[in-house]
């Protein structure tokens, strides 16, 4: 069983069902993608780290077909993913949710969507899931599974069952603030340029007051299509994420702020002078909620080591990225000196490895996670958020939890060779 189908929940079902276990694919929205769909998250990036991809499998058959298919941003060619640095790319949200419903059908996956957790049934001396609990339209019902993998992004399962988590807010007495991202249409990319723009026109609106809330980290506006764009701006502060509450305020505000940046955008930047909101995510692009505690914890000084590990599923090259907690001067001082710091922001070649420890709950036999909720710190985890990086990690808990059945092995003991070469013959990238 696979609980969320995001990017790590729709690799995880797929290299699963690929491998031929029988697999169910739980997602609480009514189609799958996650951030890239449902978010509106739809923007790639860091795939090549300016000398060769650090993506493979699942992710980069998705990109691929994409390309193919002409759904990826106007102009991107291969070189985008296979070699420039830290470059992203747009592509076509609903194309994607099409491209998804495909591949977990050609796997054999069977999809459920509008169906949540509920809760686990456990045996916390075996440290083993039994079982779920869900609900949806039919009302309750207990689906047992042999092994679960946890692709919630908020650890849903990992907290249904008292497993160990660290908690956004708990550690720092900060949460890093989620973005309502939406789609912006009627831009003329011919004479818009953000990277050259934004920054001027930015004051400028600051010292003329015009927004309601004077934040000064903005990502912007990044083109998706011919003349739409994703628009991810307007943090929503001190938003918890796993809080019914504060999530519905800080849809409503973010709202509201959507609209704002988008008149930002017509009445400062060249280009953007008939710009429209056309829609507004149904999801937060939520940064962080809880991190399970897992076999390891992959922290910030295996990050500036650039680490690699024996078991590592993965490589990866995307900087930290930590948002400004709040408005104040200190903070954006904090947030640009970290993100450039030199000894922070990977060179061209670089990368770091990303080991299967952290998608292992410490001590759980039959239960993975996958995505933002692996086993980070807080740094680590302002690279591994990114969707590309989600995909891989769930890619790697699919294979793990087939090799688990098949060898009769529990996943903290897994042969994690074995598990390579597997993910390896599926065309994962491990140099």
């Amino acid at each position: 069983m696979v609980c969320g189908g995001g990017p790590a929940g729709c690799a995880a079902a797929v290299q699963a069902a690929r491998l031929g276990l029988r697999t169910l694919l739980l997602e609480s929205t009514a189609n799958l993608g996650g951030m890239g769909t449902s978010a509106y998250v739809s923007q790639w990036s860091h795939c090549a780290n300016g000398e060769h991809p650090v993506i493979g499998g699942f992710i980069l058959e998705l990109i691929e077909d994409l390309f193919r298919r002409g759904h990826l941003q106007p102009g991107v060619t291969e070189e985008r993913w296979t070699r420039d640095y830290n470059r992203g790319f747009g592509f076509d949200p609903e194309a994607l949710k099409r491209l998804l419903d495909e591949k977990c059908l050609d796997a054999g996956v069977e999809i459920r969507f509008f169906s949540r957790i509920v809760d686990a049934e456990v045996d916390p001396k075996q440290k083993t899931i039994q079982g779920l609990i869900t609900h949806d339209v039919e009302g309750l019902r207990f689906i047992p599974a042999r092994t679960v993998i946890d692709a919630t992004g908020d650890a849903v399962v990992a907290d249904a069952a008292a497993i160990p988590y660290e908690q956004a807010g708990r550690e720092t007495q900060h949460i890093m603030p989620p973005t309502l991202c939406g789609l912006v249409g009627d831009v003329d990319f011919t004479s818009f340029d953000r990277r050259r723009d934004q920054e001027a026109a930015l004051e400028k609106a600051l010292d003329e007051n015009f927004f309601s809330q004077p934040d000064r980290h903005v990502p912007g506006l990044f083109r998706a299509g011919e003349t739409h764009g994703t628009l991810n701006a307007g943090h929503l502060f001190k938003t918890d994420a796993v809080s019914t509450q504060s999530l519905s305020q800080a849809l409503i505000k973010g709202r509201k702020l959507a609209e704002e940046y988008t008149d930002f955008h017509r009445n400062y930047l060249s280009g953007c002078e008939k710009a429209r909101l056309l829609t507004t995510g149904h999801l937060l692009g939520v940064r962080e909620s809880r991190r399970v505690v897992g076999e390891y914890s992959l922290n910030i000084d295996d990050y500036l080591a650039r680490r690699t590990f024996p078991d590592q599923i993965a490589i990866y090259c995307k900087q930290v990225d930590i948002h400004v907690y709040d408005l104040s001067e200190e903070e954006y001082q904090r947030y640009h000196e970290e993100f450039n710091n030199p000894k922070r922001l990977l060179q061209p070649g670089e990368y770091f490895g990303v080991p299967y420890r952290i998608l292992v709950p410490q001590g759980w036999k039959n239960l993975w996670v996958a995505g933002r909720c692996a086993s980070t710190d807080v740094k680590v985890n302002g690279s591994l958020r990114d969707q590309p990086a989600c995909s891989m990690m769930g890619q790697a808990a699919g294979a793990a939890a087939f090799l688990a059945l098949r060898d009769k092995q529990d996943a903290p003991s897994l042969d994690t060779e074995h598990l390579r070469k597997l993910l390896r013959e599926h065309q994962a990238n491990l140099p």
